[in-house]
C-alpha cells in the first residue's frame, strides 16, 4: 500500500506511523519486524517471496547458533541482523527508537517519512488455551506468530504498557495535519490495535474522520495472507468487510473493499461508512498504485 501511495505522490509527503508492538528483544537484540519491514520493502530490498526479510538473505549465523542449540525459531538473517545490532546499539546510546527508525531509513534511501507509534515499550501478548483443560496462557506476539505459526486460537490480546506510552514526536501532528489519513489493509487487531492503543491517537483519528480511508484486509471472508481472518473469529468479530466495517466506522468514513465483495457494499454502508468497490488485491506496482489512486480519490 505505502509503495502504491508512493506511486501516485511524493514519498516525501507521505508519512507512515508503524506498529511497534510485535517488536521482541532476541539474542540481546531489538528486533522491530514491522518497521524493518516497511523499510525494506520501500528500499526495495524485501524479500517478495517470504514476505518479510531481506532478498537474497543468507542464514550462517542462525545455523551456527542451531548447531549450540540455541534458540533460532525467529529467524535473523545475516544482513537483517546488522539492522538489529545497529538499533541495539543505538538504543544504548539513549538514541530514541523514532532517532534510530529515521537513520535506517536514511540508509536505505527510503523517502517516505517513517515513525513508530511510540519510543515507549508496548507489548502485544496473546492469551490462548493452556496445557491443561479449562486454563489459559498468556504468550508474546511472536511466540504465538513465529513460534507457533499463529495455530493457537486466540482468546484475548492486550498491549501491555500501552495505557502508560506516548505517541512519538510528530504522530499525533500528522494525523492532524494530513490532507488523508489512511488504515492500511493490515491486520485491524494485532497491527491497527496497537497503534490506536496509545493514548492520543484513537482520538486523534476520530478527529479527522471525515477524512479517513481504510481498505478492508478481508476479501471474500478471507486475510489474503496472515490469521487476521481467524483472529476476527476468535475474538466473535465477523470475518467479512461487514465485520472490519463495525471495527472502523468510528474511525473511518469510508471503507475501500475489493470487488469480490462488491454485494456486500450496502451492508457495509448499513454500519455507518460511505463504500468505495475497487480492485485490492496487490499483485503488482500497477495493481498497487491503482488502489492508491481510488484511496486518494474518495
Amino acid at each position: 500500500m505505502l509503495r502504491g501511495l508512493a506511486g501516485v505522490v511524493p514519498a516525501a509527503t507521505i508519512t507512515a506511523v508503524v506498529n511497534t508492538g510485535d517488536d521482541v528483544v532476541l539474542h540481546g537484540l531489538h528486533v522491530s519486524p514491522d518497521l524493518d519491514t516497511v523499510v525494506y520493502t520501500l528500499g526495495g530490498a524485501n524479500d517478495e517471496e517470504r514476505g518479510w526479510g531481506l532478498a537474497g538473505e543468507t542464514w550462517t549465523a542462525m545455523e551456527a547458533l542451531e548447531r549450540y542449540g540455541g534458540q533460532a525459531w525467529f529467524r535473523l538473517g545475516d544482513r537483517d541482523l546488522a539492522t538489529h545490532l545497529f538499533r541495539t546499539q543505538r538504543l544504548a546510546e539513549q538514541a530514541t527508537l523514532s532517532e534510530v527508525t529515521a537513520e535506517v531509513a536514511a540508509a536505505w534511501s527510503v523517502g517516505v517519512r517513517l515513525l513508530p507509534m511510540s519510543d515507549d515499550r508496548v507489548e502485544t501478548r496473546i492469551t490462548v488455551a493452556g496445557p491443561a483443560p479449562g486454563t489459559s496462557v498468556e504468550i508474546g506476539f511472536q511466540e504465538w506468530f513465529v513460534g507457533h505459526r499463529h495455530a493457537l486460537a486466540v482468546e484475548r490480546v492486550r498491549f501491555e504498557g500501552a495505557a502508560d506510552a506516548r505517541p512519538a514526536p510528530g504522530v499525533l501532528e500528522a494525523v492532524a495535519g494530513a490532507d488523508r489519513v489512511v488504515i492500511c489493509p493490515s491486520n485491524p487487531i494485532v497491527s491497527i490495535g496497537p497503534i490506536l492503543a496509545v493514548p492520543g491517537v484513537s482520538e486523534a483519528v476520530q478527529a479527522r474522520r471525515d477524512d479517513v480511508v481504510a481498505v478492508s484486509p478481508i476479501v471474500a471472508g478471507a486475510a489474503l495472507r496472515g490469521p487476521a481472518d481467524r483472529l476476527l473469529r476468535d475474538l466473535g468479530h465477523e470475518s467479512s468487510v461487514v465485520g472490519v466495517a463495525r471495527l472502523y466506522a468510528p474511525l473511518a468514513s469510508s471503507l475501500v473493499i475489493d470487488e469480490a465483495d462488491a454485494a456486500l457494499a450496502g451492508a457495509v454502508e448499513a454500519e455507518g461508512m460511505r463504500c468505495v468497490v475497487a480492485r485490492t488485491v496487490m499483485r503488482g506496482p500497477a495493481e498497487a498504485s491503482a488502489l492508491a489512486g481510488a484511496v486518494l480519490g474518495v
